[in-house]
């Protein structure tokens, strides 16, 4: 999934002024409910509801997972395929809800609202900004399904039923290539744009107008204070940060054990090294050690640099496999793939009625899911870097920015894999590795196999792949401990560190449980749930726009 920086800012977020904003009065101050002091050398400074009903499950997780992996196994296959095949209505009414309310809120008059007050002034210029946006869209996602997804899409899961392009034999079936292609790019872009972006930007809305215009603590129980009142610092406002805690813990340990499956498979690919599940526990071990350094150097020293690093890398990597491959290839992958996704989006998101339940099931209903449960991670980092915009401006903004970035990546990366399965499915091999033997983690070095200099590339993919890993690791560590420490943002530095470990190991022992079945179920598991919380949470939002100044 995504891969923000949440926390860029280093000051807290401030909240509006009593002039300009209609504030909450609520005798609650963030941290009077948390215990703090030393244990031995470390100090700790913690939310003691939230932190140790979330620690202790987190590490009993664990701990059961290691001791009974195989009866772990089953049960997390059980839980995907429930919530994948029982549950896939759900989760995609759901999201199509947060795609209408975000439309709706557009062309309200309550769009008007500014973040921070009417007279807040916006923090960063539009290229800043936009720039932000950019980074909370890079992730280990783009990486793994970049090719893997529109190639799947278009020959074997084939989305509202379009023909499928080759024959059981390998031979092309011309008369369905062209429309095979624009579907299987355009079910692609249907998991990465507007309606998961919807589900960021309601989040990211929730916690901006409650924090900048309502005076609220930063926190996801605040987005919930006009539906409970006080209550909201009580079990109730508890159990909406464990359940943000879980949602985002299990959503990180997914983008974990997919970079894990990645780096392994680009290791094997460019310098032969064997792929296992062994390797990827010490790929996920030595990562989450230097996540761990980069925790601990803070912000500006550790997560800011990595990302910065991140983004560069990223772009260069793009722009070699845009302009080194057939560019024009390229290009028209992102162009077929926008005008197919435009035509198609509102059968994509039908869930009724529908035959081609491999898509609809193990796809559509694993990503809702996945981006549900990255929705506070992200939500914080947006809404931190979004103060002085207009409601209108940031959900035009989070909606469209984000998803063409990732359109024209994933046109472009997957455009140039369809072309060498068409030209040459002899010996493609993304054919080999996703359509014949379907082994997703090697889907984009068999990309960059027909590209000119593949070794250089190939390691390339493998730091990018370890960077991202990092950065999503530390970020996330950060955004966690702000949940489970009251909502400070300045808590004791062993607390970060424990929440990088016990994500390395829910990571390391949802793929010892089942591999990326496990992954799954973490997901949709904890998605659930949050889910349905962020559709309380429209309600919320309306009502607080309803009573600002605009």
């Amino acid at each position: 999934m995504t891969d923000p920086t949440p926390g860029t800012p280093n000051s807290s977020p401030p909240s509006g002024t009593p002039a300009d904003t209609n504030e909450i009065e609520t005798d609650f101050e963030v941290g009077q409910d948390n215990i703090d002091g030393t244990l031995g050398p470390l100090g700790f400074d913690i939310h003691n509801p939230v932190f140790m009903v979330s620690g202790l499950t987190a590490v009993a997780f664990v701990l059961l997972t290691m001791l009974f992996p195989d009866q772990a196994g089953v049960v997390f296959l059980a839980v995907r395929d429930f919530a994948t095949t029982k549950l896939d209505w759900l989760f995609m009414i759901i999201v199509n809800i947060f795609v209408i309310f975000c439309i709706v809120l557009i062309f309200l008059p309550i769009s008007k609202v500014r973040l921070g007050g009417k007279e807040a002034v916006p923090e960063y210029s539009y290229l800043a900004w936009f720039a932000m946006l950019f980074a909370a869209c890079m992730g280990i996602g783009l990486l793994f399904f970049g090719v893997l997804e529109p190639v799947y899409h278009m020959n074997v899961s084939g989305p509202l039923g379009v023909p499928l392009p080759i024959a059981e034999d390998g031979s092309i079936i011309p008369e369905n290539v062209e429309a095979a292609r624009a579907m299987g790019l355009a079910a692609t872009f249907y998991h990465w744009g507007l309606h998961g972006w919807a589900v960021y930007a309601i989040m990211a809305l929730a916690l901006a107008l409650f924090t900048y215009n309502k005076g609220l603590p930063f926190s996801i129980r605040s987005c919930f204070y006009p539906l409970l009142g006080d209550r909201v610092w009580g079990w109730p406002g508890h159990i909406i940060d464990i359940l943000a805690v879980f949602a985002t813990l299990f959503g990180l340990a997914t983008s974990l054990g997919l970079g894990a499956q990645q780096a392994n498979a680009g290791f094997n690919f460019a310098f032969g090294l064997e792929i296992s599940t062994n390797v990827q526990v010490v790929i996920i071990l030595l990562v989450t050690a230097v996540a761990l350094v980069s925790v601990w150097r803070g912000l500006d020293g550790g997560v800011k640099i990595l990302s910065e690093v991140n983004m560069i890398v990223a772009v260069l990597f793009f722009l070699f496999v845009l302009f080194v491959g057939p560019t024009l290839v390229g290009l028209d992958g992102f162009w077929t793939g926008l005008v197919a996704y435009t035509q198609e989006i509102i059968p994509l998101s039908n869930p009724f009625g529908r035959d081609d339940d491999a898509y609809r099931e193990g796809w559509t209903a694993f990503y809702w899911a996945w981006w549900v449960s990255w929705a506070p991670f992200v939500g914080m980092f947006i809404a931190r870097v979004s103060r002085g915009r207009t409601v209108r401006e940031f959900i035009i903004c989070v909606l469209l920015i984000p998803s063409l970035i990732i359109f024209i990546w994933m046109g472009v990366f997957g455009g140039i894999a369809i072309d060498q399965i068409l030209t040459s499915p002899e010996t493609s091999l993304v054919k080999a590795n996703v359509i014949d033997s379907y082994s997703p983690e090697l889907s984009l070095f068999g990309m960059l196999n027909e590209l000119p200099f593949t070794k250089v590339a190939s390691t390339i993919a493998i730091l990018l792949a370890l960077v991202f890993f990092v950065t999503s690791s530390d970020s996330g560590s950060l955004v966690v401990d702000t949940i489970t420490a009251g909502g400070k943002i300045d808590a004791p530095v062993p607390q970060r560190i424990f929440w990088c470990i016990v994500e390395g190991l829910i990571a390391i022992v949802l793929l010892i449980g089942g591999g990326l079945s496990a992954l799954q179920a973490g997901v949709t598991a904890t998605g659930v749930p949050f889910a349905i919380l962020m559709l309380v949470m429209c309600y919320t939002v309306y009502k607080g726009l309803r009573s600002e100044p605009r």
